[in-house]
């Protein structure tokens, strides 16, 4: 597919086809804007979580083989190596997904398909360079990283192999970036499933065979499977649709990285708070600790995962596209808060109700320490979802410093908590540390949204925001205060409670004529 025709694709998403039996031609009346909004956000959280249900599934394939072929000391070791390949690529990578997929989004939404094609050469090329860079810097440093991050040497030779896993990621991100820019969602879509059954299996066959020498091999395939799946379905952008000058593509080129140095430091800091907060707690408690962190952090980031891609995915392009117009980059982000809360609010508070049951089904038994770490993540994870479309306003308009500042603020603010709470608290200090890093950090962006857009909270999402964290602090308090049978009939019912009014709410964004005629006498009444 051209570029152009993917650029027409795009655009006849957010548009209503014409029915050729009106005369003329002529297409029918135009839902109203916010209608096609929520239309859009539906669509594509709908893609993205069945992508993302894939990927539960075959995450709890993996999790569970690795706590009971590897314990929480393999956990451990698996997420500490995830670390290192994220930090080495954040450092590599300049930015080049966030960048790249800005860059693109925006030319898209102007209508330059030159200025697409060119972005897209220049993100083949600068993936390309910037993951040998990155393969490099791990190879050079092993000895003092396998030092730093497990305390010896012995761990140089599998640092000095995951150098692969990041070149190899990195060359993901410059097809990823280009297709993510041109909201090709259920390209992604496919990208991610593939990946999460094909990592998943060789997962399993490696670690099966070769216990936790399997870790790195399988860290390395994994990385291997994004890259070519991402280049197959990238291959469709028709880069050779307008013939470019070198010019053309090293001024996109230095854009890119210019945009991409802001994003890689700011995405450093989160990477390396999230370094950092692993070796607290790997130092303060031990390896085995680190393992506990490290499960209920797959286990959080599970449900809420998919909300948070579809914002990147979806939300992030079409903010960007109508970045210089508060009133309508208000709409969106107040549009999309309202859809996040509701889809993610209720399986958030399930999670924290019936958390020892799902660290059991994720992992074993031994894992159950991990439930206070895991609830503790779970109240961070409401803030998030709440926080994080307004976070959007600051990348869509392009304020680098105050993005910089930002995220800097961010990353001392949970280092810092996690180091005076995990030496009195233990592993759980790491939970908590979290939860109280989006607490500041919510304040913080919504004082910035409102100084850069006029942002302002719509009514119904103030009432829901305070619904869905006071419902989540007394299902916690539950816990505390009750007995077991109590705290958890207290949980479900809360639980049952919130997904009733979730259900209802997102009924009535949908316009009535999308349900079938069999199902539209059970819409609320309210419609």
């Amino acid at each position: 597919m051209s570029l152009a025709e993917n650029k027409t694709a795009a655009i006849s998403e957010n548009s209503v086809p014409k029915d050729e039996n009106l005369p003329g031609g002529d297409a029918p009346e135009t839902p109203p804007e916010g209608e096609r909004s929520y239309l859009q956000i539906f669509k594509s959280s709908a893609t993205i979580a069945g992508s993302s249900l894939v990927g539960l599934v075959f995450s709890v394939v993996r999790n569970k083989a690795a706590a009971v072929w590897l314990g929480p000391d393999g956990v451990g070791l698996i997420g500490l190596f995830w670390s290192i390949i994220e930090f080495t690529q954040g450092l590599a990578g300049s930015g080049l997904l966030s960048a790249g997929v800005r860059q693109i989004a925006e030319a898209n939404g102007a209508g330059d398909s030159r200025r697409v094609a060119a972005t897209a050469s220049a993100l083949h090329w600068l993936s390309l360079g910037l993951g040998l860079l990155g393969a490099a810097i791990l190879v050079i440093f092993a000895l003092p990283i396998s030092t730093v991050t497990f305390g010896n040497t012995g761990f140089a030779v599998g640092v000095a192999l995951v150098s692969l896993a990041v070149l190899l990621r990195i060359l993901a991100f410059g097809q990823i970036a280009a297709l993510q820019g041109l909201r090709r969602i259920g390209d992604l879509a496919r990208v991610h499933i593939l990946t999460a059954v094909l990592g998943a299996l060789c997962f399993v066959c490696l670690i099966w065979t070769f216990g936790k020498q399997g870790i790195v091999p399988a860290l390395i395939i994994d990385a291997g499977l994004l890259a070519a799946l991402g280049w197959w379905f990238a291959r469709k952008i028709d880069r050779g649709l307008v013939p470019l000058r070198k010019q053309e593509i090293t001024a996109e080129s230095r854009a890119i990285l210019r945009l991409g140095l802001v994003f890689m430091v700011n995405g450093l800091f989160v990477l390396g708070a999230a370094y950092a907060v692993r070796i607290i707690v790997t130092t303060e408690s031990g390896l085995a600790a680190a393992g506990l962190y490290q499960a209920a952090w797959a286990i959080a980031s599970l449900y809420a995962g998919f909300i948070l891609q579809a914002m990147g995915v979806d939300f992030y392009p079409r903010l960007t596209e109508v970045a210089h117009d508060n009133q309508q980059c208000n709409r969106l982000v107040n549009e999309q808060t309202q859809v996040s809360i509701l889809l993610a609010g209720p399986g958030l508070i399930a999670t924290l109700t019936l958390a020892p049951f799902v660290v059991h089904l994720f992992y074993s038994a031994e894992f159950n320490p991990a439930v206070d770490i895991l609830r503790w993540f779970c109240l961070g994870m409401m803030l998030r979802i709440i926080s994080w479309p307004m976070g959007f306003i600051i990348l869509a308009k392009n304020e680098q410093r105050l993005f910089f500042w930002t995220e800097l603020a961010a990353a001392l603010v949970q280092v810092g908590l996690a180091w005076l709470l995990v030496k009195r608290l233990g592993p759980v200090g790491a939970g908590a540390a979290f939860f109280g890093l989006y607490i500041w950090h919510t304040l913080i962006v919504w004082v910035i949204a409102k100084h850069l857009s006029g942002f302002r909270w719509s009514q119904i999402n103030l009432q829901l925001g305070a619904l869905y964290v006071a419902a989540s602090a007394i299902v916690c308090a539950g816990f505390f205060y009750l007995d077991g049978w109590l705290s958890l009939g207290l949980g479900l019912a809360v639980t049952a409670a919130c997904s009733i009014h979730s259900l209802y709410a997102l009924l009535t964004l949908v316009p009535e004529e999308r349900f079938p005629a069999m199902l539209r006498r059970f819409l609320p009444k309210a419609r």
